[in-house]
């Protein structure tokens, strides 16, 4: 029977973790506290010499996960193909280091790989030997700014398709489902010199049931005069490349897709005292995906941590508290 599940990607925490108010151990037991069936890990980040890491660090990651009972669901991956200044990688470099992830998944129990968006389409076939030799899915995440109709990901929606196996698929990122402008975002950037204005125009596509990257797209690829009108400051000029970074899809545009995706990321950038996020319908999209019959994870992908106003305290683990008691609240109302 299918069964949405909840995770929390460590990326959400990484503040924590990189400043070491919390260690690998404590951000394990804080997803057991949360009753969180499984997480997403950042190997680059989190486990030392990835992705050649050590047996000894091996075991350690695997006693964790016998002493929490938290599931390992997906690693995130990272295909740096201008890793060195004068060129970029060839084909053959970029496919043997993606083999070093997917044998590296193995070893930590990871079942599937997110490939980071833009990762180029004809790394697929060659891994497929791969994911079936060490049981690993490799999955493209679908991201805003870098959606549905971006050239790169067709071309590997069209790759998978034709391939058509278990193990290739796709991540979706909620923040393609944003029906408001996060207003966090956009008190960061008021506060580092960006325009009101520029973010009033944001807010009233989203009113309108748009947003910019559509906008933009409309207008054959260039900002609309009314848009161009509110960029004023340096900030401005900075910061509008990002606008885009945050659609507003209907979760219809999942339909066709449904039988491919694998994992979703419950993009957050700020859980209201109210209840729910501020900017996205979670309990729609759950119930969407119950509707769909998704059988996976939806993982906790905290973001607001990169808008903390100076002076303010980092709220990660507050944020990632509220946003598994909503998503676990929906999903026992919707799920039963």
């Amino acid at each position: 029977m299918a069964r949405i599940k909840t995770a929390v990607s460590l990326y959400s925490l990484q503040d924590e973790y990189l400043n070491k108010r919390m260690n690998l151990e404590d951000l394990m037991t804080l997803l057991k506290d949360l009753k969180v069936e499984g997480v997403e890990m950042l190997p680059d980040q989190m486990i030392k010499n990835a992705p050649h890491p050590s047996q000894e660090e091996v075991d350690h990651w695997h006693a964790l996960l016998d002493q929490t009972g938290v599931k390992p669901v997906i690693a995130d991956v990272f295909l740096n193909s201008n890793l060195y200044n004068n060129r970029m990688l060839t084909k053959k470099e970029c496919i043997d280091l993606l083999i070093q992830e997917i044998k590296q998944a193995n070893r930590l129990g990871m079942k599937m790989i997110r490939l980071v968006s833009m990762v180029p389409y004809w790394v697929c076939e060659p891994l497929l030997p791969y994911c079936k030799e060490y049981d690993v899915t490799i999955a493209l995440e679908i991201h805003a700014g870098m959606a549905f109709d971006g050239p790169e990901t067709l071309a590997f929606i069209e790759e998978m398709k034709r391939l058509d196996s278990p193990y290739i698929g796709l991540v979706i990122d909620t923040g393609i489902f944003c029906s408001r402008f996060p207003r966090v975002v956009r008190a960061y950037e008021v506060n580092n010199g960006a325009s009101p204005e520029m973010f009033d125009y944001l807010d009233s596509l989203f009113e309108k049931g748009t947003d910019l990257h559509r906008v933009v797209k409309e207008n054959g690829g260039t900002y609309p005069d009314d848009f161009k009108q509110v960029i004023k400051t340096k900030e401005d000029h900075m910061f509008a490349p990002l606008c885009d970074g945050y659609e507003n899809y209907p979760f219809s545009v999942m339909d066709e897709y449904m039988p491919y995706i694998k994992h979703f990321h419950i993009k957050m950038f700020e859980m209201t005292p109210e209840g729910p996020e501020y900017s996205m319908d979670y309990k729609g999209l759950l119930e969407y995906l119950h509707e769909h019959q998704y059988d996976g994870y939806v993982a906790t992908e905290y973001e607001g941590n990169r808008f903390i106003l100076p002076g303010e305290p980092m709220q990660e683990i507050q944020q990632v508290i509220a946003n598994q008691q909503y998503l676990q609240a929906c999903l026992k109302e919707i799920q039963g």
